[in-house]
């Protein structure tokens, strides 16, 4: 055991502070105390403390504990799509208004993240998630037993907004625990959750419908599901340990202090003397100057929005072009989306046959350095012409007259190409927003939840007066306009995150790393 006095912690820096940026004098001198302090604690190499030294069964257990959570989410949140015809009915409302199951759930993952992400990165994920997944399972509980439509509104704002904390907080928690060479993969895996749940909802919906069983009955599955959601509240108490690493550091501080009876050792996040007023500063500002503030997240957060509100515009989409023009039951409706989750799942394996070898060798390549966050673009770059294709291969084959397997078929090529985009830009975010990232994906997330929850309330109405055909020709062309963005970001990208304050960066390259 090192000497007391000169305990060496030597792999972590502060640079995994969310407070690093450029902007902040107070970082710096921070920076400048981590280079000459004896007693800042850190990591010592190899240290199992350390999250990115844990066991790879360990850290694949996680990411797909993670998934799970997202999974649970993402399924309640498209599960009432079949019902707007029942619930139009029973509570004699409009078509908006039935609609708004679905879009205001999506709504509450727009407030949610503000909150979750940021208080992540000042206290830790597994309190975050520990606390919020247990209000989530009550509230969909509060959903079964609603007894008007403004009670379950009301209970699926709430239940939305308490599990939006695995989809902010997921990527982060993956991020912390894989390193840049092996998260692509763990990230690509897990990145089939956010699409297999709105995918495999509606059939849950749909069946029920067909077998004439109330709507009631959905929210007690939604229910036993969040009995699911109890075991996996079960499951973050017992099974998830905390990852974030300057909490960890705290943790072991205050170890050393209790033990060396010193209380001169301290962790870099416990030099962070912040009023309470700063404090929320940083929790509910950080995310809104990052949007605002850099170029390279506005455009690709718009991009993710369009994207992800196309996703759930579907769900008023596919009964226009399924249920009323090929005259399809409720339950064989639902079955059409599963070619999303489909797409979504050959996503994943085309990105581990094809592009993370890519990955890996860059990583050789680029060796000691990192490789660029840029290099995750190139996936995008592949993904994103096929977007266009998919949105005008549906509207083309919608027609009642042409097999439904056409239009079906263009949902597999949807969910491959939406699951690839994401997936790219996630990696690209965290790449570039490292010691910001829970608080660049929380953003994102409430910025795309906008469109999700917006984008089903006008739909149907598209589609009604546009027809199907030039509804989603109308949603093949903004993609098409949208494609360029990840190939000016692969060119630009380095420029911008050289005159960023939150990603950092060092010197130019010479040339374009992607």
């Amino acid at each position: 055991m090192a000497d007391a006095s000169k305990v060496s912690f030597q792999t972590a820096s502060t640079a995994n502070l969310p407070q690093i940026n450029k902007e902040d004098d107070s970082t710096t001198t921070l920076n400048n105390q981590s280079d000459t302090d004896s007693f800042l604690v850190l990591f010592d190499e190899g240290d199992p403390a350390n999250p990115k030294n844990w066991s790879v069964t360990k850290k694949w257990y996680l990411t797909l504990a993670a998934g799970l959570l997202v999974l649970n989410a993402t399924f309640s949140s498209s599960a009432p799509s079949i019902l707007v015809p029942t619930f139009i009915e029973e509570f004699q409302i409009s078509q908006e208004v039935g609609t708004l199951p679905i879009s205001l759930f999506v709504c509450g993952y727009c407030v949610g993240p503000l909150l979750w992400a940021p208080l992540s990165e000042q206290y830790g994920r597994r309190p975050i998630f520990i606390i919020s997944f247990f209000i989530y399972m009550c509230f969909q509980i509060g959903c079964a037993l609603s007894q008007n439509i403004a009670s379950m509104l009301i209970f699926r704002f709430l239940g939305g907004t308490f599990a939006a904390a695995p989809l902010a907080n997921s990527g982060a928690l993956i991020s912390d625990i894989w390193d840049a060479n092996q998260r692509g993969t763990a990230l690509a895996v897990f990145t089939v959750a956010p699409f297999a749940g709105p995918g495999i909802g509606p059939v849950v919906s749909g069946y029920l419908v067909l077998a004439g069983i109330s709507w009631r009955w959905l929210f007690w599955i939604l229910t036993i599901f969040a009995s699911l959601a109890g075991v996996c509240w079960l499951q973050i108490v017992f099974t998830m340990p905390e990852t974030y690493s300057p909490v960890l550091l705290a943790k072991k501080a205050k170890e050393i202090r209790k033990r060396t009876g010193d209380e001169r050792y301290h962790a870099a996040i416990e030099l962070q003397n912040t009023t309470f007023s700063q404090r929320l500063e940083v929790i509910l500002g950080r995310p809104f100057k990052i949007l605002f503030t850099e170029p390279m997240m506005t455009v690709i957060t718009l991009y993710m929005s369009f994207v992800y509100g196309c996703i759930y515009l579907l769900f008023e989409a596919y009964p226009v072009v399924f249920t009323e023009g090929h005259n399809l039951n409720a339950g064989v409706s639902g079955l059409v989306f599963l070619p999303l989750p489909i797409g979504a799942f050959l996503a994943v394996v085309t990105y581990i046959i094809f592009f993370n070898p890519s990955y890996e060798r860059k990583a050789q390549e680029c060796k000691p350095n990192p490789v660029p966050p840029e290099f995750r673009l190139k996936v995008a770059m592949v993904s994103a012409p096929f977007l266009v294709v998919s949105f005008f291969w549906f509207a083309w084959t919608s027609f009642p007259s042409i097999s439904i397997w056409a239009p079906m078929l263009s949902g597999g090529l949807l969910g491959w190409s939406i699951c690839l985009i994401f997936l790219a830009l996630i990696n690209y975010i965290i790449d570039a927003y490292l010691a910001v990232a829970a608080s660049a994906l929380a953003i994102a997330t409430v910025v795309r939840s906008l469109f999700g929850a917006g984008f089903p309330l006008f739909a149907a109405q598209m589609y009604d007066r546009l027809g199907p055909e030039w509804a989603s020709s109308l949603l093949g062309f903004i993609a098409l306009i949208m494609t360029p963005i990840p190939f000016v970001l692969s060119k630009y990208g380095p420029i911008l995150r050289f005159k960023s304050k939150y990603a950092p960066s060092g010197p130019l390259p010479s040339s374009s790393p992607a």
